[in-house]
């Protein structure tokens, strides 16, 4: 066996496990765990409107713990940050609008007045204060049931997060909850040194060392 070959599988399977992590592959200790991608844009937006700025979100929702971590990352705001929260259940998937369901007016500890910006939170679902009073009304009446409402929005392709601004007051950004993984844009380089390494594994592969 040449020396190569057995250093270049030992490549082959680091940058497989790399990619792994990039795409969050689930594991057994996250078994409680539902995780939804959101891709944040303008034209994302109800009404489209031509906002520069760009987002990416990852959202864990712990059915065992009853929580809701969010982190996220947005950049090239037209104005500046007014708010940012989860709305559900639009009337159908993936399309149109609907009232706000976590915390109003926004996330607590959400970067405001920022037109770029990091956010990490947890959410207890099981408090009141994780909701828009309105929705917990009109989802049950309690902290529980409400929980309930957004996980099954979530599941069915109608709950969104989006920002507001000071120029998009409606919203600047938004997407959609969705199961489906789309790599934020510092993901897109990462997964393109994945590329160039398997590829030069190749090559050199081609042309062993004997030992």
């Amino acid at each position: 066996m040449s020396v190569f070959h057995c250093t270049g599988q030992r490549l082959a399977l680091g940058l497989l496990l790399f990619a792994a992590l990039v795409f969050g592959m689930p594991s057994a200790a996250d078994a409680g765990i539902v995780t939804y991608f959101v891709n944040l844009s303008g034209p994302n937006e109800f009404p489209v409107n031509n906002s520069p700025g760009v987002g990416f979100a990852k959202i864990d929702f712990d059915d065992t713990g009853h929580t809701m971590h969010i982190v996220m990352n947005f950049s090239g705001l037209g104005g500046t940050t007014t708010a940012a929260h989860i709305h559900a259940a639009t009337p159908v998937p993936f399309a149109q609008s609907a009232g706000v369901a976590t915390t109003t007016p926004t996330f607590a500890n959400f970067p405001l007045g920022v037109t770029s910006g990091t956010y990490d939170n947890t959410l207890n679902m099981l408090l009141a204060s994780s909701y828009n009073p309105a929705y917990v009304t009109a989802n049950g009446g309690t902290p529980a049931s409400a929980e309930a409402a957004l996980l099954a929005a979530a599941k069915s392709g109608t709950a969104y997060l989006n920002v507001h601004s000071s120029t998009f007051s409606g919203g600047e950004i938004r997407g959609f909850l969705s199961t489906t993984a789309i790599p934020e844009p510092s993901s897109f380089a990462l997964i393109g040194v994945l590329v160039a390494g398997m590829v030069g594994y190749g090559r050199l592969r081609r042309k062993p060392v004997m030992e």
